[in-house]
């Protein structure tokens, strides 16, 4: 086994499509590292520089102590799992699982060892005699793993692997992956758009947009302090609130104002970002996410909260919980950058969401007050997009 260290690495393709821009990042031995974001980010590009399929442009991959750049694939001790799950449906369980090993000539018993070893820890053990046309596509997945497993690499590249399963099976699928990868203990590069698999599964999140690194984490740590706008927008379900606001000096302290509306701030939230008494009088981008909204009806004593007044225009019940939409209380703010030729002239504006207790009684075209968690509000520069 051993980590990957990334040291500048850039693709560009011979049309001058900049795919990776100066990517570092240290990945540890044993680590399941997530890369994540939208279509086109450069997280495939990067997972496949690292695996050999493509050529770096500028920079340095390292597994281990050993460059590998100009090492062809098949030498870099690597194992990949796609999302198409390629299997010979012709073979059995156990004869897909071994063909890799049969190529490289392995004794019968060696290979006999890592298939049934591999197929235990997949819960594969009875399906080994089976072909694939007579197995769940949760367990065709498990077949296209075991046949990365039994190789016994240093690195394992996944490349959305569960992107073709329905989604029960990929939350159920999800919780295997990280079982098993725990167990190995095997550095693992996983590749994913989508962020909730991103944030259940890595032990570290690095969220990629237009080719670079935007921020790289523990999930929970990217997902309470983005570091830019754009992750801000991008992690979280629903997204980030995402405003245009004012701070301007109250009588008590300094207050946010968007629109009509004006939160004060606690002291502590000032004393903790020191960066905001620079912005005072600015405009500055807000944010709050819609799980730190609350119906004020829920709230004991919410005259004592910062609170917000609006009013429904949908109510989505979820069945644990409800998505309230409301009108937007001031202009919102893009998170990403709109495609070149594109003007959105025919998208829909955003929503201001809050995500609010079931019990509530909150109904479409009645007035409503929400209680905001001003510890958990966010402030970024409208010019730059980095938090404050």
């Amino acid at each position: 086994m051993a980590g990957i260290t990334l040291d500048n690495l850039t693709k560009v393709y011979d049309d001058g499509t900049r795919a990776v821009r100066s990517l570092d990042l240290d990945i540890s031995d044993g680590e399941l590292m997530v890369f994540v974001g939208p279509s086109g980010c450069g997280k495939t590009t990067a997972l496949r520089m690292i695996a050999g399929l493509e050529e770096v442009t500028e920079g340095e991959i390292r597994i281990g102590d050993q460059i590998v750049n100009n090492l062809p694939a098949k030498k870099r001790d690597i194992a990949m799992v796609f999302q198409n799950y390629a299997l010979y449906p012709h073979m059995s369980v156990y004869d897909n699982m071994a063909f890799g090993l049969k190529m490289r000539r392995l004794p019968k018993t060696e290979i006999r060892r890592r298939v049934t070893d591999a197929a235990k820890v997949l819960g594969l053990a009875g399906e080994l005699k089976k072909k694939p046309g007579a197995l769940s596509g949760g367990q065709r997945q498990r077949v296209a793993m075991g046949r990365a497993i039994v190789r016994e690499p240093r690195v394992f590249l996944m490349d959305e692997p569960l992107s073709n399963l329905d989604a029960k099976l990929r939350i159920q699928m999800r919780a295997e992956i990280a079982r098993i990868q725990r167990d190995l203990a095997v550095t693992t590069v996983y590749v994913t758009h989508d962020q909730s698999e991103a944030m259940t599964l890595g032990d570290r999140v690095s969220v990629m947009q237009g080719g670079r690194l935007q921020q790289s984490g523990i999930p929970q740590q990217v997902y309470d302090r983005p570091a830019n706008l754009f992750v801000a927008g991008f992690i979280g379900a629903p997204p980030m609130n995402l405003l245009h606001a004012t701070l301007e000096r109250g009588n008590e302290g300094l207050a946010v104002r968007m629109g009509e509306a004006t939160i004060e701030l606690r002291p502590e939230t000032v004393s903790e970002r020191p960066a905001l008494e620079g912005y005072v009088d600015r405009r500055l981008a807000f944010g709050i996410r819609p799980e730190d909204l609350e119906d004020a009806a829920l709230v004991p004593d919410a005259s004592r909260h910062a609170r917000l007044s609006s009013q429904v225009d949908i109510r989505e019940d979820m069945g644990a919980e409800v998505y309230l939409h409301l009108p937007l209380p001031a202009e919102p703010v893009m998170s990403e950058p709109v495609a070149e030729g594109h003007d959105g002239a025919d998208e829909r504006p955003p929503a201001f969401v809050a995500r609010v207790d079931r019990d509530t009684r909150a109904r479409e075209g009645e007035p409503i007050e929400l209680v905001v968690d001003t510890t958990r509000l966010h402030f970024f520069d409208l010019e730059t997009g980095v938090a404050i």
